[in-house]
């Protein structure tokens, strides 16, 4: 852990100020996250939100650079956006085509990452506790979150993955684009509608909006296995419709509040070369969720 040798009074001063940049951002976590890992840490930094309008995110952006502005998180619906907007990308990024983390290293060198796999994949196997490696995965969606997830769950080793969305030309570009990584790492990569995409799998992601518009859950419930692991990339109110439908139909449900926290650790090292522990910010992450939701 670092220690922070600077007074108060200096810390003020010499901050580096990072921000969430999305539609909407009003109640996202992650300036509580961060504020976490930066005194955990001892890194001197600012976090918190940029609400951007669709026409103006990448001015928005651009005068928070030039405002001296070190990185941002991307939110939706500005992933692909964003991804176009740096001068250099990480391999992960490429693959996905966009990014959640934009690094100002200079003016007019950006750096664009998608740690949203990273993050996905660690809730689920060191938070969740369940090896990908061997199982059937369903990824319902097939826009910028599910784009960034793709790659590190192939990389987990599953023995098949598909990906379901309402209009499956979509999905298939992502699979077309993933098809040699995915043989590389062994796994059965297809693309299929919503209505159509098989039963019994151990792993059901929703990477959808449908939880954000308190939609139904948009597909059978015939595609959760008995003790599936069912997990929705919303979290707090917006996923408990989904976590519902999980534990009707014999499933373990689970938000979206962990594979934050990993991802926005992973966005952490990637702007501060620093690696915070990710336990505690949960922990105090779903003692705060919990707070809220029985006010």
């Amino acid at each position: 852990m670092r220690v922070n040798r600077l007074s108060d009074e200096a810390s003020l001063t010499t901050r580096d100020h990072y921000v969430v940049a999305g539609n909407p951002v009003q109640h996202s976590q992650s300036p509580f996250i961060h504020a976490r890992f930066a005194e955990q840490t001892g890194e001197q930094l600012s976090y918190d939100r940029l609400l951007c309008t669709a026409e103006g995110f990448e001015k928005s952006v651009r005068e928070f650079a030039q405002s001296g502005g070190r990185g941002c998180n991307i939110t939706m619906p500005f992933k692909f956006n964003a991804w176009r907007m740096a001068s250099s990308v990480s391999e992960r990024a490429a693959l996905a085509q966009a990014c959640n983390v934009l690094r100002f290293d200079e003016p007019g060198a950006w750096y664009a990452d998608n740690t949203d796999g990273v993050g996905l994949v660690r809730d689920i196997q060191n938070n969740a506790r369940r090896l990908l490696a061997g199982t059937r995965v369903l990824m319902l969606g097939a826009g910028g979150a599910a784009a960034g997830a793709l790659g590190p769950l192939l990389s987990a080793g599953p023995a098949e993955l598909v990906l379901a969305n309402r209009s499956v030309d979509k999905a298939q570009a992502l699979v077309d684009r993933h098809a040699a990584f995915a043989a590389a790492h062994g796994v059965e990569l297809r693309a299929a509608n919503l209505l159509d995409c098989g039963e019994s799998f151990d792993v059901v992601i929703n990477a959808t909006a449908s939880s954000l518009g308190d939609a139904p859950v948009p597909v059978s419930s015939r595609v959760l296995k008995a003790g599936a692991l069912a997990l929705d990339m919303a979290y707090g109110s917006s996923a408990l419709h989904y976590l519902a439908w999980a534990h009707q139909h014999g499933a373990t449900g689970r938000d979206g509040l962990g594979m934050l926290v990993e991802q926005a650790a992973e966005a952490f090292f990637v702007w501060r070369g620093v690696r915070p522990d990710t336990a505690p910010v949960l922990a105090a992450l779903l003692q705060r969720v919990a707070a809220a939701n029985t006010k």
